[in-house]
């Protein structure tokens, strides 16, 4: 029962009571350089931006047939995983992330949410105005590939 309460209790934690709470780790206090920590910042969101590309085009692509139902279940994998990917960009976002880079994932992450929402309402992609979102969140993304090198 404390188990349960503890997880649920970790879970439901804001990001600046873990921080706080991380205070005490060995590491939390070491001082570290601005450069160094911009550094680390950006390779986190490189980092995060690759791993939502990469879930994205693995639950798109995913084929399990013919089956009504499993091309059901790879689109509705496909959108969680755009919508999702989006939350979890927002999330990262660090105010000492460079600026352009911060626009450019903030842009690319609300494009994600946008088209993962208007597939779930049943928008088709030949819907022009889906479409050409799909076409600049992929130029987004391609501007953050450029970014993070």
């Amino acid at each position: 029962m404390i188990a349960v309460g503890l997880a649920a209790w970790s879970l439901l934690r804001t990001p600046e009571e873990s921080a706080h709470s991380a205070a005490g780790s060995p590491t939390a206090g070491a001082p570290q350089s601005g450069a160094a920590q911009s550094g680390d910042v950006k390779a986190g969101v490189c980092t995060a931006v690759d791993t939502v590309r990469n879930a994205v085009s693995r639950q798109t692509n995913a084929d399990f047939g013919p089956d009504p139902v499993a091309r059901e279940a790879v689109a509705a994998n496909a959108r969680l995983a755009t919508v999702g990917g989006g939350s979890y960009l927002l999330a990262r976002l660090d105010p000492q992330l460079p600026a352009e880079l911060a626009d450019a994932v903030r842009t690319f992450a609300t494009d994600l949410q946008d088209i993962g929402m208007k597939q779930l309402a049943g928008i088709p992609n030949t819907d022009p105005a889906l479409s050409d979102q799909l076409k600049a969140a992929q130029a987004t993304s391609a501007r953050i590939t450029d970014l993070c090198k």
